[in-house]
């Protein structure tokens, strides 16, 4: 694989620093909040209802998961939700804008080796609101190991062959390193790329699929461990 590669690209979001978490302790106050409507779980299940029938008009990240929220707790409510209650809820969605950025173990060192190296271009390829992301990517410090970053509004084969083309690479020299098998790898592999798969602790169930297994795809348990591939 190594012999082929020329751009190594990079999920964000609970590949690069830890994301999920800090979204599902944001839920959790919101269910808390919204308990005299529901259990926690038909609350959780209401709101992921709305967030997937969002999705087209939405996209992904805080804004698309705060309005969701407001749109959920107006309907499981009657809309007899208080002013002040939708107004906590704006603000733990906004607290999702300024989370600190965590960044998992190895992944700064691990990129300065292959900046380093001078062998591979490095790409950001990361999807959800390009304002978020790129506030995301400035506050990890990690933006001057970046060749290119791509911010998608959905990782879709299309989409990555539009990466693949403002590179100008084809899709045998492209390895995407993620911890999301649907989004970050299956559409890379349907390409014709590679894909290394980093499993995180939590997983948002839209992305969560069976596992498989794959000619191009290898798995690492730790960030550094990308050190052994390339």
């Amino acid at each position: 694989m190594k012999e082929l590669i020329k751009v190594i690209a990079f999920d964000a979001d609970d590949t690069l620093w830890s994301n999920e978490p800090f979204f599902q302790d944001i839920e959790k106050q919101y269910t808390d909040l919204l308990k005299s409507y529901g259990t926690p779980e038909d609350i959780s299940a209401a709101l992921f209802q709305t967030e997937m029938n969002n999705l087209k008009c939405l996209g992904y990240g805080a804004k698309a998961f705060t309005i969701s929220m407001v749109e959920t707790a107006l309907r499981v409510s009657g809309r007899k939700i208080s002013a002040t209650d939708i107004q906590h809820i704006i603000e733990l969605g906004k607290s999702l804008l300024k989370m600190p950025i965590e960044l998992l173990p190895g992944v700064k060192e691990t990129l300065k080796t292959l900046k380093k190296t001078g062998k591979y271009k490095l790409v950001v390829a990361t999807k959800g609101d390009l304002l978020d992301q790129e506030n995301k990517l400035e506050r990890s410090g990690l933006a001057p190991y970046f060749d290119h970053i791509e911010v998608m509004s959905d990782k879709t084969e299309k989409e990555y062959q539009r990466m693949l083309n403002i590179l100008q690479i084809t899709p045998s020299e492209l390895v995407m390193v993620g911890n999301s098998l649907k989004s970050d790898i299956q559409p890379v592999l349907s390409l014709g790329g590679y894909g290394v798969h980093i499993p995180f602790e939590v997983m948002w169930k839209h992305e969560v699929v069976d596992s498989f297994t794959h000619v191009h795809l290898k798995q690492v348990r730790r960030f550094d461990e990308l050190l052994s591939l390339f």
